[in-house]
């Protein structure tokens, strides 16, 4: 399993939007950079993503999960952009706002703090854990 982090802001896609997709989720469509994209590409079914609240809020909210592999992105005609599908998991039951993320020595080389403009990022194993503790979650295997 692989760990990954998709950000949205909360006025355009939020994770309640998410969530009011329902167990068939939505394309995560409209990315136009190419390491995104290309992490999207990587992704397999059932990887599991934080959903984090960019601009309003600067936080982890959510837990989404990979239920389509990369297809065609709807909203261009480029064969070049391709998009995955996801759908709500659960939510975080205490949100992780970005400044508790850069107080934490442990996340300090998280693709968070280090590429704050990527839209789809990887989280790796320790850094889910992590995150996921601070969330009041337990982290998937």
């Amino acid at each position: 399993m692989n760990y990954w982090l998709f950000k949205s802001e909360p006025s355009v896609f939020s994770f309640e939007a998410l969530k009011a997709k329902g167990k068939a989720g939505t394309q995560w469509d409209g990315v136009r950079n190419y390491a995104a994209r290309n992490n999207m590409k990587a992704m397999q079914i059932g990887d599991l993503g934080f959903f984090y609240h960019s601009n309003d809020g600067l936080d982890v909210v959510g837990i989404a999960e990979v239920c389509a592999l990369a297809h065609q992105d709807t909203t261009t005609d480029d064969p070049r952009w391709e998009c995955v599908d996801i759908r709500a998991v659960k939510d975080v039951p205490k949100p992780v706002t970005l400044e508790q993320v850069k107080a934490n020595p442990k996340l300090a080389d998280m693709a968070l703090v280090r590429l704050g403009r990527l839209s789809v990022q990887p989280v790796t194993p320790a850094e889910w854990k992590e995150v996921c503790r601070m969330g009041g979650l337990t982290p998937a295997p």
